[in-house]
């Protein structure tokens, strides 16, 4: 019976009635130790009925053993396992324990247990309920908190009962109190109705109403002395044990000892490990039924289960130090050489150094990381190297152990561990790797400087005995400081790359050249610099991020088809072999290359899925980018709130990060905006003001000269308008690309007032967008064209170029520009035409999934694809037909999708 828990009780049942209504639904239930999380949750359970019930719960000694409560939860539905898609199959096995080591990040895992409880609930109705969440290992907490996001249209309900201690990024909570006095002293009298009323009123006092207290502090002799809860409820667990026989007491510290209230393992039964121990430790095992009649444990399925985990940690303190370390010891013994657990009792049995412990550990480590488990691989390096004797062994092992802390997004671990380190001396190797760790953590935390002079240090620590690894180094230190917008480190890195002396062999020719024409570009111009980076541009193949480089490149000489699509190849790949975290910063090179090829829909799409992943991932500083597009793109359709919001996002993220990519993006999109709603004054200024700070290194700051023309020439601030359009010309023709050499047409005949020679200019500025390139910028020259021939008094070619303005700016869902356009039509005597496109109506996840749809993929294949459920992506569907104007798939196939 459950008191005073009414509301309560409403709170967790509509998590309950929302997944019986074929929706899903998250609840963390938080609460201090004793306040009633476990009783609530059992209630909501026992009220599932119809409903596939799924539970674990995190056990305070196990929190280190990788995806141990995952595998708990999962257990009865892992014959169900075979139905996922291969690749999640093999990563959720992997991490199981239950086949090999499988490719891919750990998130890739919480993408399986989506798509499992998915299909799970095709059967009906599902309820996870997930007990002590903040004593949960790290692996399987990641894993159910993306899943508990990324559920939507699946009737799956998720709760969590936990301590302040647990993180619920961003899932709805309810906080449980204590119970008024009024509840609380009914319920002491049914506990205790012995007891006199004094007594009663000061135990109702002095325990804040927590359930907890009431049941247990009468439990104990008088006087009941006021101390801290729930210290002081483990006090009463503690008197009660005492009240067990000597054979009882060690029951309890051995099945403590051995964490048997897990799920058991693949290689012994929890009640068997605690029954075999307590034999070579001469323990009764009658000792254990006595625990069990005091109500201490329960026995049952062979585990040994304590019905309060505050007991556990009683019975284990409950002894001395060195009965403790023998029933490591024992248990040690009794395991295999390869099970973790022997590992980790080892460790708890260890008083010094001990490298057979921190061997087993290490060993442990290889296990964990196999399974994706970081979090775990780092805890067992970590004590790994407090066993360790030796230094140099010490400080392998405290670098392995920052690594994996680092890929857990762990940082305040990672920085830790390696502060923990001693000196290294003449391992390049290891010096190069605490450089890089060392230079991401310096990123993260807004020091991208000194991020590029630790990639630097590294590089020469690497350079005489890995050259190309060197080189990497240094290409990466390159891209950053230009994000700086750094050119002398721009420069420092060109010249060490050119000092390596690297071999064709090595494959970085190309990088090579590109960092060194960077470097030059910065200093003698864009004739010095663009032709020579090209060559970079036709990368498809090596790693992830030496490609991603290659579209970042392609970003800078104007060459977005290519970026686009080695973008895209980079995340097609990532997807199928689950290597998760590269997408966030595939999706930030693909969205802007999508930008600039004039198809707002898939930036919009493609950034919106990056800023989710880069959240998922841990990534915070790839948002800056990404939140800047969307700003850009939501400036080019008129909505100034949502742009001012980005943007706003933006500039806060560069005074933390100093990362000026972020910043001229966010800069850009409100001069757009100034100018599409009819601001140019604004516009003019806001883009000079941009081009005075760290933004000029930017390539925001060649696209965005034509934007200045266009707004100084509004204004008759020709001077202005002519030192732009000169930056731009000065790229354009180096880019030698049709698109560019449209955009400095119209710029120049912007500024032309022969209008004989500004209809050359807009002329051939038409003719060269007919190649392709930029629906964006060719709607923008149509429409200067048209506002130019309606002031020449030649109405119907202006009427021509307006059309084609207007259907351009309606496909890119542009409402200012289109207005603009209209107006400048009807002004010519021109009709408006309704809008043709249902595109930009649809959201960014119904965009992608039509598309996907369009291309004959099945919704399983889809929710591999865009770590979706495919019940999910039926929702989406089932909300975009109407917008498209559709009933079926086969219809999507025929439309136009382009966006």
């Amino acid at each position: 019976m459950l008191w005073g828990r009414d509301t309560d009780r409403a709170a967790a049942a509509a998590v309950l009635e929302r997944a019986r209504a074929g929706r899903s639904a998250a609840l963390v239930v938080r609460g201090d130790p004793g306040i009633g999380k476990s009783a609530l949750l059992d209630d909501v359970a026992a009220a599932a009925t119809g409903m596939t019930v799924l539970r674990c719960a995190g056990v305070e000694t196990e929190a280190e053993v990788p995806f141990a409560s995952l595998h708990q939860l999962l257990a009865p539905a892992l014959a169900r396992v075979a139905q996922l898609p291969d690749v999640q199959a093999a990563a959720l096995r992997g991490a199981l324990g239950l086949g090999p080591a499988a490719g891919g990040d750990q998130l890739l895992v919480g993408v399986a247990v989506l798509t499992l409880l998915a299909e799970l609930a095709e059967d009906g109705p599902v309820l996870c309920v997930v007990d002590d969440a903040h004593w949960l290992d790290r692996s399987s907490a990641q894993a159910l908190r993306f899943v508990a996001r990324r559920l939507h249209a699946e009737p799956v309900a998720m709760l969590f009962g936990a301590r302040d201690e647990f993180a619920p990024e961003g899932l709805p909570e309810h906080r449980l109190t204590g119970l008024d006095p009024d509840t609380a002293d009914a319920l002491l009298r049914q506990v205790r109705p012995d007891l006199p009323q004094r007594i009663r009123v000061r135990l109702v006092r002095d325990s804040a109403g927590n359930p907890l207290a009431l049941r247990e502090l009468p439990r104990g002799a008088p006087p009941f002395v006021p101390a801290a809860l729930p210290r002081r409820i483990q006090d009463a667990f503690a008197a009660r044990i005492d009240r067990l026989p000597p054979d009882g007491r060690a029951m309890l510290l051995i099945a403590a000892a051995a964490s048997s209230t897990a799920a058991p393992s693949p290689t012994e039964e929890g009640l068997g490990l605690v029954l075999r121990a307590a034999e070579l430790l001469g323990v009764a095992p009658d000792g254990l039924g006595a625990a069990e009649e005091a109500g201490l444990v329960t026995v049952a399925a062979g585990r040994v289960v304590f019905t309060h985990p505050l007991l556990r940690s009683a019975a284990y303190q409950q002894t001395t130090f060195d009965r403790r370390l023998a029933v490591h010891r024992t248990l040690a013994r009794l395991l295999p050489a390869d099970d973790d657990r022997r590992a980790w009792h080892l460790a708890a049995a260890a008083t010094g150094p001990d490298e057979e412990a921190a061997l087993a550990l290490e060993h442990a480590a290889e296990r964990a990381r196999g399974r994706k488990g970081y979090p775990a691989t780092a805890a067992a390096l970590q004590r790994s190297a407090q066993l360790t004797a030796d230094p140099v062994r010490r400080t392998r092992r405290l670098v392995a152990a920052a690594v994996a802390a680092n890929d857990a997004g762990q940082p305040d671990l990672t920085r830790k561990f390696l502060a923990a380190c001693d000196p290294i001396d003449g391992d390049p190797v290891l010096t190069a790797r605490v450089c890089e760790l060392r230079a991401r953590l310096a990123f993260d935390e807004g020091s991208a400087a000194a991020a590029h002079d630790l990639l630097v240090a590294g590089a020469l620590a690497l350079a005489p005995v890995d050259r190309r690894a060197a080189g990497l180094l240094l290409v990466d230190a390159a891209r950053n400081a230009w994000q700086l917008s750094d050119p002398p480190r721009v420069q420092e890195a060109a010249a060490r790359l050119g000092e390596l002396g690297l071999s064709p062999s090595d494959g970085l020719d190309p990088a090579v050249a590109a960092v060194t024409a960077a470097a030059r570009l910065l200093v003698d111009g864009p004739e010095a610099g663009v032709p020579a980076m090209r060559a970079l541009t036709r990368t498809r193949t090596g790693p992830p991020n030496l490609r991603l480089n290659a579209a970042f490149v392609a970003g800078l000489v104007g060459d977005f088809e290519a970026g686009r699509a080695i973008a895209q190849g980079v995340a097609d790949e990532a997807r199928a072999e689950g290597s998760i975290g590269w997408l966030p910063l595939a999706h930030v090179t693909l969205a802007a290359s999508q930008l600039y090829l004039g198809r707002f829909a898939d930036a919009v799409a493609t950034a919106t899925e990056g800023l989710q992943l880069a959240a998922d991932t841990g990534q915070p500083n790839r948002a800056g980018y990404l939140e800047g597009i969307l700003a850009w793109i939501l400036a080019a359709r008129g909505d100034a709130a949502g742009c001012a919001q980005l943007a706003g996002h933006c500039h806060d993220r560069y005074t933390r990060n100093h990362i000026a990519n972020g910043l001229a993006w966010s800069q850009w999109a409100l001069a757009l905006l100034d100018l599409g709603l009819g601001r140019p004054a604004e516009a003019s200024d806001r883009l000079d003001a941009a081009l005075a700070g760290p933004v000029r290194h930017q390539i925001q700051a060649v696209y965005f000269a034509p934007d200045q023309v266009e707004a100084a020439t509004r204004i008759g601030a020709y001077e202005r308008a002519e030192a732009a359009c000169a930056r731009f010309a000065a790229w354009a023709g180096a880019a030698r690309l049709d698109w560019a050499g449209a955009v400095a047409h119209r710029c120049h005949a912007l500024l032309e007032p022969s209008w004989p020679l500004a209809q050359r200019h807009f002329e051939a500025a038409v003719a060269a967008h007919a190649a392709g390139g930029s629906p964006w910028e060719a709607a923008r020259t149509h429409l200067a064209f048209g506002e130019r021939l309606r002031r020449e008094r030649r109405k119907g070619e202006a009427r021509t170029q307006l059309r084609a303005a207007a259907e351009l700016f309606d496909r890119l869902g542009a409402r200012p520009w289109l207005d603009r356009a209209h107006a400048e039509l009807r002004a010519a005597g021109g009709f408006v035409e309704a809008s043709a496109s249902a595109v930009p109506a649809l959201s960014p996840q119904e965009l992608q999934i039509v598309r996907l749809v369009a291309a004959g993929l099945t919704n399983r294949e889809i929710g591999a694809r865009l770590f979706l459920s495919p019940k999910t992506v039926s929702y989406h569907l089932y909300r975009a037909f109407p917008k498209l104007n559709v009933t079926s798939r086969t219809q999507l196939a025929r439309l136009d999708l382009t966006g």
